[in-house]
């Protein structure tokens, strides 16, 4: 479904038995909401789950431009308001981490819990040139240059070799995103500074990793988790950035656990 926020249409699906407690779902850079598919079952077990395509991606519009975090948060919290939902439990991973953490400074009052998958707090100065070849790759070609380097990043290469249908999945979601939506989004990660901000954070916090992330490694998890007072960090062995699809048992076991 769709609704227009700040000027934009998001797409959106909201399932599970009504009255429950609320989880909503954020995904990573170049991908959509079927991206926590490996989740739902075991959340709508217990939870309302609310799961929406981040401006620039999935079928929400992609308005050309740099975006922020900034507004990528307020995109969720708009969206909280048109649907009429007070608070929830939120659950990023990795640029819906970034979000998470923006929701967690600056609207608080909204969320219930806060687990940040597979994402850091800070974009290193040497990662700089690494998001300028993406957005110009991205711009000249399109998403197809991306594919093979973005899923080797995100999958160990044993996961990559079996192919499963949910690798698969993740290619077509890449070559789906609109170029205008991934260079805008981009522009907003690479401006991430988070961390010395970190400690105002009282809300329950889970922190979970794959041990083997190369992007988000578990070094920028532990420095969250040094930052989060009381916050829980879990690594996921045999996993590398999308842990909840590569590792989905054991992400779908630590999740459930956290927001019961």
């Amino acid at each position: 479904m769709k609704i227009k926020v700040n000027g934009i249409n998001i797409n959106y699906e909201l399932t599970g038995p009504k009255g429950a407690p609320l989880v909503m779902l954020s995904h990573s850079l170049a991908c959509s909401l079927v991206m926590w598919q490996p989740q739902m079952a075991v959340l709508e077990s217990a939870f309302r789950v609310l799961r929406f395509d981040t401006r620039g991606h999935g079928d929400s519009d992609a308005p050309p431009g740099a975006y922020s975090l900034e507004q990528l948060a307020a995109d969720a919290v708009g969206l909280l308001d048109a649907l009429k939902i007070k608070t929830v439990h939120f659950v990023g991973l990795s640029m819906g981490g970034m979000i998470g953490q923006c929701l967690a400074l600056n609207y608080s009052d909204r969320l219930k819990s806060l687990a940040l998958c597979d994402t850091a707090a800070i974009m290193p100065a040497e990662t700089q040139p690494i998001w300028q070849q993406r957005i110009d790759a991205a711009g000249e070609t399109g998403m197809a240059g991306q594919v093979d380097e973005t899923l080797e990043r995100w999958f160990r290469p044993e996961f990559l070799q079996l192919n499963p249908p949910e690798v698969d999945m993740i290619r077509r979601q890449i070559l789906a995103t609109p170029p205008a939506g991934y260079i805008g989004c981009c522009e907003a990660i690479r401006r991430l500074n988070y961390l010395e901000r970190l400690a105002a954070i009282g809300l329950p916090t889970l922190i979970m990793v794959g041990e083997e992330d190369p992007g988000t490694p578990v070094a920028a998890s532990e420095a969250m988790h040094a930052c989060i007072s009381g916050s829980k960090l879990v690594i996921l062995p045999e996993a590398r950035h999308l842990s909840n699809i590569e590792q989905a048992e054991a992400f779908n076991t630590a999740l459930m656990d956290f927001l019961a």
